[in-house]
């Protein structure tokens, strides 16, 4: 498992190149000008001096080569200096924001907290819910509860989250008035009261988000256990006299579990980009949000580092979904 583990991890560096080479040609293929937003009267030489400060006057491969040593050298040399009081990074230029001429990765370090309470609350909660119904479901096939969590499931699929986040506004913010509507990311939680309040604008973007997380493992829960439960060594077991809890949550359980693992793993990166629209909705300040007002900015470093994060991410849980395997499943070995 090490072995595969280290050839995979040596395999990722290749990998990641390749696709930061890929979304750097995307962006410089795309329309837009960064000057756009400039006023009409500053004079052409000034657009000038601003684009080289910008170094867009340099080749197309300089800047993407600078941006790799910026990303992947520059700054793991700042978040040491951070932890450990060195000064690796002294002097060197960083990953820059066009927008906000302020370093790239402090502003990314910034919001990720915020989408990481709503994002991963909402995974949590999705996964809690959804393993035990799926479970259940196909235990009990056809039966009443079958039927309204396959309803519920198609619900949680064909409602997109800017509809459902519009509509649970409606319902317990403006007309209930039980939760705010907006969601405030310079709230301190320092009493009790400021933690219920915490909660109570984490509900609705939670909720919207779960949804479709609960309607997607669920029907992959239900998928799986129904294909284990048929198999001759639950009826081998059933035969043995072992109870009907130890054939179902035990053996049955983590043989289905093998396919939902990458489907909860390859989904952690997913619902980051699905939270980009409730974002939006809510107004949570989260990295989502910096996405969205970086394209409309023509921040180029700013989109180019999220897109990458995003990809990053993608690598690593299908690492982290291998690797699983291994564990739930003893007949797989990489070594």
């Amino acid at each position: 498992m090490l072995t595969f583990t280290i050839r995979r991890l040596v395999l990722s560096v290749p990998t990641l190149l390749f696709i930061s080479l890929v979304i750097f040609l995307l962006l410089e293929l795309a329309p837009g000008d960064p000057m756009a937003q400039v006023p009409l009267t500053v004079p052409p030489e000034v657009k000038e001096k601003m684009r080289e400060a910008l170094g867009l006057g340099q080749p197309a491969h300089i800047r993407f080569w600078k941006w790799i040593v910026q990303f992947f050298w520059i700054e793991p040399q700042v978040l040491i200096d951070h932890y450990l009081g060195t000064s690796f990074s002294a002097g060197d230029l960083r990953v820059i924001s066009w927008q906000t001429r302020s370093p790239v990765m402090d502003i990314v370090v910034q919001r990720i907290p915020q989408t990481l309470w709503v994002v991963g609350t909402a995974y949590l909660v999705a996964i809690a819910i959804a393993l035990p119904i799926g479970i259940y479901s196909a235990y009990r096939q056809y039966s009443w509860f079958d039927q309204a969590g396959t309803f519920v499931s198609m619900v949680g699929f064909s409602v997109p989250p800017f509809f459902s986040g519009v509509l649970v506004i409606v319902i317990f913010s403006v007309q209930l008035g039980w939760f705010p509507s907006i969601y405030d990311t310079t709230h301190v939680v320092d009493s009790w009261d400021a933690f219920v309040h915490q909660l109570k604008q984490m509900v609705m973007p939670v909720m919207v988000l779960a949804l479709q997380i609960t309607a997607q493992l669920s029907r992959f829960m239900r998928a799986s256990m129904l294909d284990n439960l048929n198999q001759d060594y639950v009826r081998t077991a059933r035969a043995k006299g072992l109870s009907e809890y130890v054939v179902v949550m035990v053996h049955v359980l983590r043989n289905s579990m093998i396919p939902v693992v990458t489907v909860i793993a390859l989904g952690i990166p997913a619902i980051f980009g699905g939270a980009i629209i409730t974002e939006q909705v809510f107004k949570v300040n989260g990295i989502g949000q910096l996405l969205i007002g970086a394209i409309e900015a023509n921040d180029l470093p700013m989109v180019q580092t999220l897109t990458f994060i995003f990809a990053v991410l993608i690598v690593l849980f299908n690492l982290i979904a291998d690797v699983l395997y291994g564990i739930l499943d003893p007949r797989i070995r990489y070594d």
